[in-house]
């Protein structure tokens, strides 16, 4: 799709679904929300779904948020490259021919719906949605300009992360203008963090591993770990940073149990190694520096498996 077919099927259909990827961050719900938005100002019917319930941290996003009563008619989904991310509860979206459109800016999009806006250069889906909402004339709310500008900040690491474009300043900057309290949205998704996301990451810290020479550095967080700290799961989102901030790792790995046997890989790189490539080798994706996958096992198969493919990539004969 081109912003004009975009723009047709949005007038012409109604009755919208608007699904976000599970383990939400800020760029799905800004897109979700700030969609949802844009569809009931033109007097459609929108509701936003996730697996998981919206969280708590992300409040600001959804205040005024109900829930409309109707019979879906369409279904489109925001920030999803692959149907994988949907979740357990929106697993029946994964069927074939389920969702209508996809809008999304991941290389690594599966293209599974039947129509796409997808583009790869865009710093965050919340970009590719302000470029839109500017190319029909849109004067979008306050809140539906929260929402972008949290999705194109969260998404770039406030600006500071290699896919931060010039285009993304650009929108930033637009968005700052509709009083949307920035310095607000910045220090919460940034600065703030719960005594219970301090404990964990100090934990964290203090159980990080080094492999060949320490190029590679990996920290875990177990279900166990996770809630002794007393925190809902969104306010680990974030920590994947932690492992490339030592100096000289080349690849840093977040592993994150979701279930007994199922963990969540969240991959950051410098510039020698594709993220999103590495993350292919266990069928998942995203962008060239940040990128993540689930792989099945004990924590002890999860990281042997890890470690075999990071050897190869770094070019590394063996040993830790």
């Amino acid at each position: 799709m081109d912003f004009e077919a975009l723009k047709e099927y949005l007038e012409t259909h109604d009755n919208y679904l608007i699904l976000t990827h599970k383990s939400p961050d800020g760029d799905t719900l800004g897109a979700g929300f700030g969609l949802c938005g844009y569809l009931r100002d033109a007097g459609k019917k929108a509701n936003v779904l996730n697996s998981e319930s919206f969280p708590l941290r992300y409040k600001f996003l959804y205040e005024g948020y109900y829930v409309q009563e109707f019979e879906p008619q369409s279904v489109i989904a925001v920030d999803i490259a692959d149907t994988q991310l949907l979740g357990s509860h929106l697993a029946a979206f994964a069927e074939e021919g389920a969702i209508d459109v996809c809008i999304d800016h991941h290389i690594s999009n599966k293209f599974y719906a039947k129509r796409s806006y997808v583009d790869g250069n865009a710093s965050a889906t919340c970009l590719i949605l302000y470029q839109f909402f500017k190319y029909i004339g849109y004067e979008m709310s306050n809140q539906v300009a929260k929402c972008l500008y949290t999705g194109i900040s969260t998404d770039t690491g406030c600006f500071k992360y290699e896919n931060t474009t010039p285009q993304a300043h650009l929108a930033a900057a637009e968005l700052m203008g509709y009083d949307i309290e920035f310095a607000s949205i910045n220090r919460k998704m940034f600065d703030v963090k719960s005594k219970g996301r301090l404990i964990a990451e100090k934990k964290a810290i203090e159980e990080m591993e080094y492999f060949f020479d320490d190029r590679c550095a990996i920290i875990v967080l177990t279900t166990e770990m996770m809630n002794s700290c007393g925190v809902e799961q969104a306010e680990f989102e974030g920590m994947a940073s932690i492992p490339l901030s030592t100096e000289g790792v080349e690849i840093g790995i977040t592993i994150k149990q979701r279930h007994a046997d199922v963990f969540k890989l969240s991959v950051r790189t410098t510039e020698e190694i594709d993220a999103s490539a590495f993350c292919k080798r266990f069928n998942g994706g995203g962008h060239i520096r940040a990128a993540g996958c689930e792989i099945q096992g004990t924590l002890e198969q999860v990281k042997a498996k890890v470690l075999n493919e990071v050897r190869e990539v770094l070019g590394c004969s063996d040993g830790k």
